[in-house]
């Protein structure tokens, strides 16, 4: 027996749990500015009646995550992964590929959304949590191929490590090696990108907040930190994402302004660079590079540097929609060839098979990076109605994922296809 919500009423007596709900139809639901709140209270309740719910509890931390409350998601989030570390996402239908996914706890930005990629295929998703207060599971799931979904951060860098020692005696074959993702911090990706042939990334600093201060008073200059650097720099709170705490500082007068409003003790800095197209508009593009061939998710134009798709007027703009059908259409034949040197460089120096890509264009025509991340969310979201120009890369995206899925698979003498 179930509500409306489809959170299951009752227990079994066997101890039977609620279903998982999952991510993607969560945030789908929230996509569609579906008022949460009261599905969040019905959860709230259950998990009250049922604390051993796993399920349960890993639906509410979803969704709590979703309406904003993170520290609260987190908390009912590591409740379900302590009584279980282990979720699943059938197929729809017979599995082609058994995909076991090693992830780790945190907010939406931890891990690689793989929901996404995978959702209604024939790919059977069993995400394995990793990590500090988690149990470790007695037996593996049996699975055809191993994907390490935890993002690089900061704190889980200690995480990817042990999961490297672990990977090399993996009995699957396994795709994004850890040791090569905490590559990711801007930092550690500015050198690693650094003069690749058709990139421009600019050098990236980790900072005290000290440092900043003394930015701010002048007893330090950026050319110290940043080599051949001067205002304006862009700086943001490390670990941040979307753009929070991010700001273009255009002179050591803004600084005390900004340390207040910003309480983070380290930093990232780096030189700002003006990458506005001849109209005056800003062009951000996300980009799938998936065994090396890059697939367009989206692209952002905005008057303002600092684009993010949902605050870039692209719903308001029929304009807008028109330059990214365009964009989405072309974009095999044309940004893809333009900058196929680009995408080949970031491939063989990242070396990872699946790795998402936020970019601009410098006027001299070089792929602008600033940002390069596994954990990157992309989907299929947009109302059809108003992006039905979107259906056919995103789904060319995941369909490439799928054929990536089943390369790496085949690798294996075991798999039965």
């Amino acid at each position: 027996m179930t509500t409306a919500s489809g959170i299951s009423s009752t227990m079994s007596s066997a101890g039977q749990q609620s279903k998982l709900m999952g991510l993607a139809p969560l945030m789908r639901r929230a996509f569609a500015d579906e008022d949460l709140k009261p599905l969040c209270a019905e959860l709230i309740q259950y998990s009250q009646e049922h604390p051993e719910d796993a399920h349960a509890l890993m639906n509410l931390a979803t969704v709590l995550m979703l309406l904003g409350h993170r520290e609260e998601a987190l908390s009912a989030q590591m409740e379900a992964l302590k009584l279980q570390p282990l979720y699943s996402i059938p197929a729809s239908g017979k599995p082609k590929v058994r995909l076991l996914a090693l992830m780790t706890d945190g907010d939406l930005m931890a891990n690689t959304p793989l929901e996404f990629l995978i959702e209604n295929s024939d790919i059977a998703l069993d995400m394995l949590y990793v990590g500090a207060g988690i149990p470790a599971l007695a037996e593996l799931p049996e699975h055809d191929v191993m994907f390490v979904a935890v993002g690089e951060a900061d704190d889980k860098h200690h995480l990817l490590m042990d999961l490297q020692e672990i990977i090399q005696a993996w009995p699957t074959p396994v795709i994004n090696v850890p040791a090569l993702i905490t590559n990711l911090g801007r930092d550690r990706a500015s050198i690693v990108l650094k003069d690749a042939a058709g990139v421009a990334m600019p050098g990236s600093a980790r900072i005290s907040r000290e440092t900043v201060e003394q930015l701010g008073s002048g007893r330090a200059k950026v050319d110290a930190i940043l080599e051949g650097v001067d205002f304006p720099v862009i700086v943001r709170p490390l670990g941040s994402h979307a753009g929070q705490g991010l700001r273009k500082i255009l002179s050591p007068d803004d600084i005390p302004d900004y340390l207040q409003a910003i309480p983070s003790e380290e930093f990232y800095i780096a030189k700002f660079v003006d990458y506005r197209s001849a109209d005056g508009q800003f062009r951000k593009y996300r980009i799938i590079l998936i065994d090396g061939k890059p697939f367009i998710s989206h692209m952002g134009i905005s008057t303002h540097w600092m684009i993010h798709y949902l605050n870039a007027g692209m719903t308001e703009s029929t304009e807008k929609r028109a330059e990214e059908a365009r964009f989405m259409e072309s974009f095999d034949e044309d940004f893809s060839v333009r900058h196929a040197t680009a995408f080949d460089e970031i491939y063989q120096r990242l070396g990872l098979d699946y790795v998402g890509i936020d970019c601009g264009e410098t006027p001299d025509g070089k792929l602008l990076i600033f940002e390069v991340d596994s954990d990157m969310i992309v989907h299929a979201m947009d109302p059809v109605d108003m992006f039905p120009y979107k259906q056919g890369p995103m789904k060319k995206l995941f369909s490439a994922f799928r054929d990536l899925l089943i390369k790496t698979a085949s690798m294996s003498p075991a798999y039965q296809g």
